[in-house]
């Protein structure tokens, strides 16, 4: 899907446009082979960034031929079940074309790109390439931390639910996270790269106002990787309490099991020498001897369980 937009000069406003002109962002969205190629008849987009823009793997990095610059970020995205909500990346292709067109392409549609076509963004003109550029990474930082901050929100709710009980389904939703915190942690690592460089000026003409944006994108990015991190880390430690907790749960139930086992093989043990062809003690002829008997095993079981529970083992 190929929408268009221009800025216009008199209103500041957004507006949707039908031809290519200078000042005019492209939005692609899962382009097609001939959509692609269409753009490359009409603003000759270099060969090698048109088959880029239909690679949804692409890492984020900064490519420049002659007069076309290709920035590559990873954009925070979240995959909805039934169930539970998974968090994961995507790239974001921007292409400066000529310092005349901007283009973006990526394989969904994105909040961030959303944010944008809505103008909610202060001072976003489609003609001031650079600086849409830098509001898009900063954007982009933004939402990082807005979705570090919901994991922080599951992770506490997860942790409830599993001091109330232990269940798989709450593992498996950490298990979840803890993927989602892995693609955040080097999705932001690869962006902060991609901000660097623009920072040291060679690929965007960076005014000094435009330096300041850079600047507080990259704090901004900084401060989500260190979230992730300190995510990462509490439930790396959450995981493996709750491990050490559904193990000591298990050998309790065991060991409860197994002093049972004991008290009740007792009387079994009695009842089974005794029911062998043996003369029955005190007298054989003594109606009450198979009582004594009987009294005898539960003697012998209470003792033990006594015993049992002094030693804490039932």
């Amino acid at each position: 899907m190929i929408e268009m937009y221009k800025t216009d000069m008199e209103t500041g406003k957004l507006i949707l446009v039908n031809e290519i002109e200078k000042g005019v962002w492209i939005n692609l969205v899962n382009p097609s082979k001939e959509e692609i190629q269409r753009l490359h008849r009409e603003i000759n987009i270099n060969e090698i960034f048109a088959t880029y823009l239909l690679d949804y793997e692409e890492r984020a990095r900064i490519d420049v031929e002659d007069d076309q610059k290709l920035i590559v970020i990873d954009v925070p995205i979240v995959e909805e079940d039934n169930t539970t909500h998974q968090y994961t990346t995507t790239p974001l292709s921007i292409l400066i074309i000529k310092d005349e067109i901007i283009l973006t392409s990526s394989a969904l549609p994105l909040d961030l790109i959303d944010i944008f076509k809505q103008n909610k963004v202060k001072g976003f003109y489609t003609y001031k390439k650079t600086r849409f550029v830098l509001q898009l990474l900063y954007s982009n930082a933004i939402q990082f931390l807005k979705y570090v901050k919901n994991i922080t929100k599951d992770i506490d709710s997860i942790e409830i639910n599993l001091q109330k009980h232990l269940e798989n389904k709450e593992i498996l939703k950490m298990l979840s996270i803890s993927k989602s915190l892995v693609y955040f942690s080097t999705s932001l690592k690869s962006n902060e790269a991609v901000m660097e460089r623009l920072l040291r000026g060679r690929i965007l003409r960076l005014y000094e106002e435009d330096e300041d944006i850079l600047e507080d994108t990259i704090i901004e990015n900084k401060q989500a990787i260190e979230m992730t991190k300190i995510h990462t880390d509490i439930l790396n430690s959450a995981t493996e309490t709750y491990s050490s907790l559904i193990s000591n749960n298990l050998n309790v139930v065991m060991k409860f099991l197994a002093s049972v086992t004991i008290v009740l093989s007792l009387p079994t043990i009695i009842a089974s020498l005794f029911g062998m062809n043996v003369i029955l003690p005190f007298s054989s002829e003594d109606p009450m001897a198979f009582v004594y008997i009987l009294l005898l095993s539960f003697l012998i079981s209470g003792i033990t369980f006594i015993w049992l529970k002094i030693k804490n083992l039932l």
